[in-house]
């Protein structure tokens, strides 16, 4: 039975690049009426492209635009949109352009000024088009950095859910040997503070945290890199001083099969691909970015705006389904714990 609309909690989702699959994946992830016993779903963005996603998806349901989020039903048989932006010409699909990326950011900023305004508890993120997001003359490296300036904040952490599998990411998009070279004892052991720490908020009591090894075979104590010699172990071992529960470093070939089988709470991933290809092999659709250290919980699917699909009505949408679940799971478990 659907709560009443004073315990459901209002969760604000930005459209995502106009010419990709965002909009189309919301519209079909909100035809679940079970998103609606828990969350009063709010899109922000141009009303068209909604339109538009609903048109390519097959839908019945109905367009409904509102000036804010505390305006909102929450009634499931209708799609409730807070303009952001309003084309005269919806960008085609599958097409890099400024007007999408401009449409895009200024759906984030839409939801993240709601979050701040409290009218949003939480926040999910449809795909967006870093090409696009830099012909329109934003210089942020992804959503993270961008949610991160915006609400001011200097330290978050990504962290992926797959199923009972957390990964968190000591770094994001860098070239693989900038990556290393940002892998320093200080960094590492402020990673693993940071995850110990977002594990116990959410939710676990007595956590493991195990760090992944760079080299193969942990390094075989030296003899197939140092990094984990200079670098990892000194870490580890001081934040085992400090009484973190951690281990490692870990051969990263089977820290995530050992994490996902419940030996470890979490895996501290030190670069964007190692974790990434653990996670999305697990489950490519499935997977959800949790950002964590913001003033509120932001989720968000793994994957990009995928153009060559987008405007076909193909695109799978159980990733934004499990998105909007974890965003609501968290989102209540943080709120209770302030």
């Amino acid at each position: 039975m659907t709560q009443s609309h004073q315990q459901r909690i209002p969760v604000g989702i930005s459209m995502g690049d106009p010419a990709g699959i965002g909009p189309e994946i919301i519209v079909k992830a909100l035809e679940t009426p079970k998103h609606y016993e828990d969350m009063i779903p709010v899109i922000y963005g141009d009303p068209a492209v909604i339109e538009r996603a609903v048109a390519v998806t097959g839908r019945k349901t109905t367009i409904r635009t509102i000036g804010s989020a505390v305006q909102a039903s929450g009634n499931p048989n209708c799609l409730e949109v807070v303009v952001t932006s309003e084309s005269a010409t919806i960008p085609p699909f599958g097409e890099v352009r400024a007007e999408s990326g401009d449409a895009a950011v200024k759906a984030i900023m839409g939801v993240v000024e709601a979050a701040k305004q409290g009218d949003v508890s939480v926040i999910n993120t449809a795909p967006i088009n870093k090409e696009a997001m830099r012909k329109a003359g934003y210089p942020f490296p992804g959503h993270t950095e961008m949610l991160a300036k915006l609400f001011n904040v200097q330290r978050v952490l990504t962290m992926f859910i797959v199923g009972d599998l957390r990964v968190f990411f000591l770094t994001r998009h860098h070239p693989l040997k900038v990556a290393i070279d940002l892998m320093t004892v200080d960094s590492v052991y402020e990673g693993i503070g940071q995850s110990v720490m977002h594990l116990h908020d959410l939710g676990f009591p007595n956590p493991i945290l195990a760090v992944a090894a760079l080299n193969p075979h942990a390094g075989e104590n030296g003899l197939i890199g140092r990094e984990e010699q200079d670098i990892l172990i000194p870490a580890i071992e001081r934040a085992k001083k400090e009484g973190w529960p951690v281990v490692g470093p870990i051969p990263a070939d089977s820290v995530f099969f050992q994490a996902r089988t419940g030996r470890y709470t979490g895996v501290l991933s030190l670069y964007h691909d190692q974790g990434h290809i653990a996670t999305k092999t697990l489950d490519f659709n499935g997977t959800v970015s949790v950002t964590l250290g913001l003033p509120t919980v932001r989720t968000s699917v793994d994957h990009g705006t995928a153009f060559d699909i987008a405007g076909k009505g193909t695109a799978d949408a159980h990733g934004q389904s499990e998105a909007l679940k974890v965003a609501n799971t968290l989102g209540r478990l943080l709120a209770a714990k302030r």
